[in-house]
């Protein structure tokens, strides 16, 4: 079976760190570009940050550019979404998705598996 599995969600106070993770299983990650999104309730989802299959390539929403950096080990199938310096408003549940393919779609219907996603919350 096909599946990405985040995990590393939490309850944070403002200004702390968290790192998710996006695991792989049934299928390997080195041909596919990784995104990371996020959807607060009653908010769209949003594209947040992506890594290229080569990990040679990232973007990131400027909402989170210079506190959130993305990563990826494809050795152990993983991709990784640190978070630094939080803000309320980066409360959310975050999905990783998996596009086919060396580059970072531009939308996100593009991207062929999700995850089920894991909560983030920051507050005091």
């Amino acid at each position: 079976q096909l599946q990405l599995v985040e995990s590393g969600g939490s309850l944070v106070q403002p200004g702390g760190s968290l790192r998710l993770s996006c695991a792989a299983s049934g299928f390997t990650l080195d041909y596919y570009a990784i995104g990371w999104f996020r959807q607060a309730p009653g908010k769209e989802r949003e594209g947040v940050s992506c890594i290229s299959s080569s990990g040679g390539s990232t973007n990131y929403a400027d909402s989170v550019r210079g506190r959130f950096t993305i990563s990826r080990d494809n050795a152990k199938n993983t991709v990784y979404l640190q978070m630094n310096s939080l803000k309320p408003e980066d409360t959310a549940v975050y999905y990783c998705a998996a596009a086919y393919g060396p580059s970072c779609p531009t939308a996100w219907t593009e991207y062929d598996y999700w995850g089920q996603g894991t909560q983030v919350t920051v507050s005091s």
